[in-house]
């Protein structure tokens, strides 16, 4: 199979292209750094400036389906710039690939794209499946909506539109884990608030095999890429220090003080979602790390 990929240089892309290399295909990538482009037997890259509009369109040529991971880090304070630009990163990079599909002869029959959790609703004890039309009127919940909006379109001509919604990536090569593990490391560890807030979580490994996963099955739909067990962030904290043998002696940190040094950007650690992953289990993918212990001494031991 070909596929192009987007987004395929940060963390879940750059492990997601070693898999699908791995496994005989051919990867075709986006990228808005010249300097990055390759041009290699099974793996080519072609520029792309979504904000200009820019798109090599023989990008396209000969592949079957599309990754979509691009979108700007929203671990980064939200400034009003800066949320403009986790959404334009997301949505016009989508509207960009639907125009080159809609105008260029192309044979995509698939596209595979990123989500995110904070469409759901806050919980504490009531877990939630993709059928849950409730959601949440947060910053982050309205950029999912219009992410996923954005790649809906492709539907209009006739690709298959599947959708991870994806919890909290561990991986010890970056995003929130090591961030997480820093404090815990240097005896600063403790958790959030009331630490009771829910967090569904997925072992990076276990992500980007859904990803091929959901490649090699033609998936549709909307589906959790969380593990099967969430766990409280008391729980994941004490599970990191028990792991990397620290002890925990501070008193959990209040929300009052992470709100004063992170500004609305605060949200991504006291934000409780208690989410299902029995959709992807019911279409047969198999979890490596369904629990949270086992994830972690996977990463650190």
């Amino acid at each position: 199979m070909k596929i192009l990929i987007t987004g395929a240089t940060g963390l879940v892309g750059s492990e997601l292209v070693k898999l699908l290399l791995k496994n005989k295909h051919t990867i075709h990538y986006l990228t808005t750094s010249a300097s990055k482009i390759e041009d290699k037997p099974n793996i080519k890259g072609f520029f792309w400036n979504p904000q200009s509009g820019k798109i090599d369109e023989s990008c396209i040529y000969g592949v079957d389906a599309i990754v979509h991971l691009a979108g700007a880090n929203i671990a980064k304070r939200w400034t009003n710039a800066y949320k403009q630009e986790i959404i334009e990163s997301r949505t016009l990079s989508s509207e960009l690939l639907f125009n080159l599909l809609r105008k260029t002869p192309n044979q995509v029959k698939q596209i595979v794209a990123a989500s995110g959790t904070a469409i759901y609703p806050e919980s504490f004890n009531q877990v939630f499946d993709e059928t849950t039309t409730q959601t949440e009127d947060s910053f982050l919940s309205n950029v999912v909506k219009k992410w996923e909006a954005s790649v809906n379109t492709f539907n209009v001509l006739g690709i298959k539109v599947c959708k991870l919604r994806t919890g909290i990536v561990l991986s010890d090569k970056g995003g929130a884990l090591p961030e997480m593990v820093k404090p815990i490391k240097f005896g600063f560890g403790s958790a959030m608030g009331s630490g009771k807030q829910m967090q569904s979580w997925i072992h990076i490994e276990d992500l980007i095999a859904m990803y091929n996963f959901a490649l090699v099955n033609q998936l549709e739909g909307i589906y959790n890429a969380v593990s099967p067990n969430p766990v409280s962030n008391a729980t994941l904290t004490k599970t990191i220090a028990k792991v990397i043998k620290k002890p925990l002696w501070l008193p959990n940190i209040p929300e009052f003080i992470m709100k004063l040094i992170l500004g609305e950007m605060a949200y991504l650690l006291f934000s409780s979602k208690n989410l299902s992953a029995e959709k992807i289990k019911t279409a047969g993918f198999q979890f490596h790390f369904p629990h949270l212990e086992k994830a972690l001494y996977n990463l650190y031991q």
